[in-house]
């Protein structure tokens, strides 16, 4: 007797032809959105958008207690220089902002009268440590007093206060007399950008995108100098 041969299902085979069926998992569009796109931030809302247009990191925010953050591999950070002026490594050091600051809530946060910064800054003995640890990240020799452990997008910008991707060891300017203390330009420009924001005259997320891109051209891009 000859061997029974039974028929292949018709969608099994169409399947089969089609070389093999999904396995099920998704695809990297899928798992970002339908439109690939990156998730959201807080709150349903997009974080605003750092250097090559990516989007800026967003840190833990204000803490009751601070703790001595882990910092970049030594040696793996390095200078960028602008007119001679210091610029971080966008890779060690690509910015963070806080989610406890935003757009809506500026007068009750860094717009807000008697000062903001001061309530949320980590202590000395957390930032001393960073600060020695992160010099070596960017293979910095020169005389800590000299140099300023620096928040990228500063406080008072709504830069958060201990995400190591927001601090990094910013040397002195050139032309810096050496044992005098920490003196640069990146902080008047600061000032000017909290001024504008709090005067309406430009929305937070504009001017953490410029800190962010080039401080050195952060006023120009904006138009405020």
């Amino acid at each position: 007797m000859g061997s029974i041969r039974r028929a292949v299902p018709p969608v099994l085979l169409a399947c089969l032809l089609l070389a093999g069926c999904s396995s099920g998992s998704l695809s990297d569009s899928e798992r970002s959105g339908k439109n690939g796109s990156p998730p959201a931030g807080p709150s349903g809302a997009a974080a605003p958008t750092g250097s090559a247009g990516q989007e800026i990191a967003v840190g833990a925010g204000p803490q009751t207690t601070y703790t001595v953050q882990q910092q970049p591999p030594a040696g793996s950070c390095h200078y960028r220089y602008e007119n001679g002026e210091p610029l971080e490594d966008t890779k060690c050091t690509p910015g963070a902002i806080s989610p406890a600051v935003t757009q809506a809530n500026l007068k009750s946060t860094i717009c807000r009268k008697g000062g903001y910064t001061g309530d949320i800054r980590p202590p000395e003995s957390v930032t001393r440590k960073e600060k020695v640890l992160n010099a070596a990240s960017y293979g910095y020799t020169g005389r800590l007093r000299d140099a300023e452990y620096d928040h990228l997008i500063s406080l008072q910008l709504g830069g958060d206060p201990n995400d190591y991707r927001n601090l990094w060891v910013e040397p002195a300017d050139p032309g810096h007399k050496p044992g005098v203390g920490v003196n640069n330009k990146k902080d008047p420009v600061e000032t000017k950008l909290h001024t504008a924001v709090c005067n309406g005259k430009v929305p937070l997320a504009a001017a953490q995108h410029a800190i962010v891109t080039d401080w050195t051209t952060a006023l120009s891009s904006l138009g405020l100098g």
